[in-house]
């Protein structure tokens, strides 16, 4: 079950708008293809109503009304009318599943409690819903209330659910408790399912997901990009890449070509940006950086695993920096086209190393100015240079721009306003293109850094994102002025198309 329209958007500064939670919900069950998705807790708000119904809409319509899941709660008939207003069909009720959660939360005693989860229960079936629950607390009810959980659990098989779901709701289990308690339940209630839901604040989320399944755990909750409270879920493409690589007997809908697209989508829309180390779908996961490694590559493949990046729509990538060897900066060549002597591939190489020994970033688009700086070659031209400008801010008056520009040995001089000093100069830069009858591509993506602790003078890198002719490339501009770095990054993208 995904849980990221549930519990992922539950990511601190996370909210999805109705129409983005209808495509995401509709990309989880006809392109990822997972059992079943968690899209909403009863009761939040208006909008949380308006998006459940546009999701149940659509699923009735194409048979998946039975795979949408919301959360309610324990409160008399109040969440199963609102269920019934919104369209859905299984509720997953939120019970307690540590007695100190239901002690100083509910002030109840169990007898107590479980008599008014039955109630629940008994008034959605009877209404035509389809109940799970969930033990909340679980982890800590095993660890300290053993005795509380499973006179719950006594209770709860006897109930008409069909899942009882276990969360490790702090995210405080290690992989050997996960694997004990799971074993311990499932033989001791052998015809009754059970889901394992893992939180990752001790980055244990996957481990303990392969460990619940290894215990017997019938079903596991998983969100895009580990969403959710707190440190967050254990993410849906880790999860499924162990479980397809070291429990090949354990057989999953999940497809795993689809992960990364809908990994982008999903931090697009939620502004939660994936970590570039993250596993499976972060930047860097297929990236080499030692030349030692692309030169094992080429050598009979020798720093492939299993974890191939063709698996998720991905190729491997090699980083450019001090520690790239010759191997690496071929393999980049190659996917560019262009083909070097061996006493030129070593001045290149040189020129990479001292780049990176100045924690300058080189990136494949940057290999060509490299290439004809070092060698003094014409395999690319400088065909544009951005010979001065003027930039101008003030206050009440928009920020304008003087641009000079020569293209192909043709100066240009244009002037123009925009929204910011940025925003100015591309619409001079428009101006002096529209002359030539030529399209600049389209900005797709602006993205601005500093070094972690950076002063008001420290450097700012500005990576820009363009696409143009059906394809994508990124450049990246570096100086001390936030303007002049997007200008430079600019400047190559100017060189490239």
């Amino acid at each position: 079950m995904d849980t990221t329209l549930r519990d992922g958007e539950q990511t601190s500064g996370v909210s999805f708008s109705p129409s983005e939670k209808l495509t995401i919900a509709q990309l989880l069950l006809t392109e990822v293809k997972v059992d079943r998705i968690e899209i909403a807790s009863a009761r939040v708000s208006d909008g949380e109503l308006a998006a459940v119904k546009a999701i149940t809409k659509w699923a009735k319509a194409n048979g998946f009304l039975n795979k949408v899941e919301v959360l309610t709660f324990v409160d008399g008939d109040v969440s199963v009318q609102w269920m019934q207003k919104a369209g859905a069909k299984v509720m997953n009720l939120l019970t307690k599943g540590s007695l100190n959660h239901l002690t100083h939360q509910l002030k109840k005693k169990p007898e107590q409690h479980f008599a008014e989860v039955a109630a629940v229960i008994a008034l959605a079936r009877k209404k035509g819903l389809e109940c799970n629950v969930y033990l909340e607390d679980w982890s800590n009810g095993m660890r300290h209330s053993r005795d509380y959980v499973f006179q719950y659990l006594d209770f709860l098989t006897q109930q008409p659910v069909k899942r009882i779901m276990l969360p490790d709701t702090l995210g405080v289990l290690i992989p050997s408790e996960v694997h004990a308690y799971i074993t311990e339940i499932v033989q001791r209630y052998p015809k009754a399912h059970f889901d394992f839901h893992a939180h990752n604040d001790y980055d244990l989320g996957t481990a303990n997901v392969l460990e619940g399944v290894k215990a017997g755990a019938h079903g596991l909750h998983l969100t895009i990009n580990g969403m959710g409270e707190r440190a967050g879920n254990a993410p849906l493409a880790s999860a499924i890449a162990v479980l397809n690589d070291f429990m090949p007997g354990i057989k999953t809908s999940v497809a795993e070509g689809s992960l990364y697209s809908v990994s982008k989508l999903v931090e697009t829309f939620s502004g939660f940006r994936i970590p570039a180390n993250k596993p499976v779908v972060g930047e860097n996961v297929f990236t080499q950086t030692a030349g030692i490694h692309a030169d094992g590559d080429k050598k009979n493949k020798l720093y492939f695993s299993d974890l191939m990046p063709e698996r998720f729509g991905r190729q491997r990538k090699y980083a450019l920096g001090k520690t790239s060897g010759k191997a690496n900066i071929e393999n980049n060549l190659q996917q560019l086209g262009i083909q070097l002597s061996d006493p030129d591939l070593k001045k290149v190489t040189q020129r990479i190393i001292e780049l990176g020994d100045k924690k300058e970033m080189v990136t494949q688009a940057d290999l060509p100015y490299i290439i004809s700086d070092i060698l003094d070659s014409n395999t690319i031209e400088d065909k544009v240079r951005i010979e001065n400008y003027v930039l101008t801010h003030s206050k009440n008056l928009k920020p304008s721009v003087t641009l000079r520009i020569s293209v192909k040995g043709e100066q240009f001089e244009e002037h123009s306003q925009g929204d910011g000093q940025y925003d100015a100069f591309m619409n001079a830069l428009k101006k002096v293109y529209k002359k030539q009858k030529q399209e600049l591509p389209v900005l797709t993506d602006y993205a601005v850094r500093i070094p972690p602790g950076g002063k008001s003078d420290a450097l700012c890198e500005t990576i820009i994102t363009w696409r143009f002719n059906n394809r994508e490339f990124k450049t990246r501009g570096l100086d001390s002025d936030q303007t002049v770095s997007a200008i430079k990054a600019t400047q190559k993208m100017l060189n490239l198309i």
